[in-house]
């Protein structure tokens, strides 16, 4: 870990997952350039050499072993004096599978990484947390209320952190500890880079050609840049508190919309959800699956779905 000094009266951040070209990584900037004291963390020491070299702290953490938690919480201790400003648990993965391709071993290293990575980095820090009347910052994604073709999984453990973030909030506020959600949009970032094939046999071979699409959407849809969308959470997280009733129109958001996308799905919500079916439906080509298997059924030809 780089060996950087927090000065007397200076906030504090741990942020998870800021390995370069992420999002981790544009917050852990845009907080070092607003005078925050940062530690920024990744699974190897080595992909953070560029921000210890700006005067950032950097940890190694891995979300999902315990021992590596309780061995960042320890230097994260001694580095803030036992006091922690803000949690930012970004660390997450993608997983673009269609529902009944999905290997469930996959989905379970989703959902640690994902999901329980987030409990249990709650869970360790809540007490320095405590100790600061700090803020948790959870990013969620707008795959958990809309229908992401092909993400099952991923819309799945994003709808988790949700639920999770809403009943934490009303745990922790006789301690004074505040929960912020993203409602990431599409941003820039490495995520998307691993490409999946269709299993041998998939339901979905007709259209390969779009599930291919599929898997880059979030980077060639209205895509925000990744430092533009850390600039925003950031000044959310900088804004004052004000009472509940306010919270959406003015000060720090408990619930913040962001990036490519955000306010159209947020619309959404609001709207019906019949209106995320139909877009999801059209945007992502099913139609022109149904029409095959259509026309397959019709000449009595192709798949057998007993």
């Amino acid at each position: 870990m780089s060996q950087v000094a927090i000065r007397a009266g200076q906030k504090s951040v741990l942020i998870t997952g800021c390995t370069p070209g992420g999002i981790g990584h544009a917050i852990a900037e845009e907080f070092h350039a607003k005078g925050v004291f940062v530690i920024a963390s990744a699974r190897r020491l080595e992909v953070l050499e560029e921000l210890a070299a700006k005067g950032i702290a950097t940890v190694a953490l891995d979300v999902t072993s315990q021992e590596s938690i309780a061995q960042c919480k320890e230097e994260v201790d001694r580095l803030t004096g036992g006091r922690l400003d803000f949690l930012v648990n970004n660390a997450g993965r993608t997983h673009t599978v269609p529902a009944t391709d999905l290997d469930l071993d996959e989905v379970r290293t989703t959902f640690e990484t994902n999901v329980f990575g987030v409990m249990a980095m709650c869970k360790a820090f809540v007490s320095l947390l405590i100790n600061a009347r700090g803020l948790i910052i959870n990013i969620a994604s707008i795959a958990a209320p809309s229908p992401y073709v092909f993400g099952s999984s991923y819309c799945a453990s994003k709808g988790a952190v949700v639920s999770y973030s809403r009943c934490l909030r009303q745990e922790l506020r006789p301690f004074d500890v505040r929960v912020t959600v993203v409602m990431a949009g599409t941003v820039r970032s490495n995520i998307a880079n691993t490409v999946h094939q269709l299993v041998e046999g998939s339901l979905y071979e007709p259209i390969a050609d779009l599930y291919t699409k599929r898997q880059k959407y979030s980077q060639t849809n209205q895509t925000m840049e990744t430092s533009v969308f850390a600039r925003q959470v950031v000044a959310n997280a900088l804004q004052p508190e004000v009472p509940l009733l306010l919270r959406t129109w003015f000060g720090r958001r408990d619930w913040f919309w962001c990036g490519g996308m955000s306010t159209m799905v947020w619309l959404g919500t609001i709207l019906g959800e019949w209106i995320l079916d139909t877009g999801a439906y059209r945007r992502f080509g099913l139609e022109k699956l149904r029409i095959y298997y259509g026309a397959m059924r019709k000449a009595k030809v192709g798949k057998n779905f007993d």
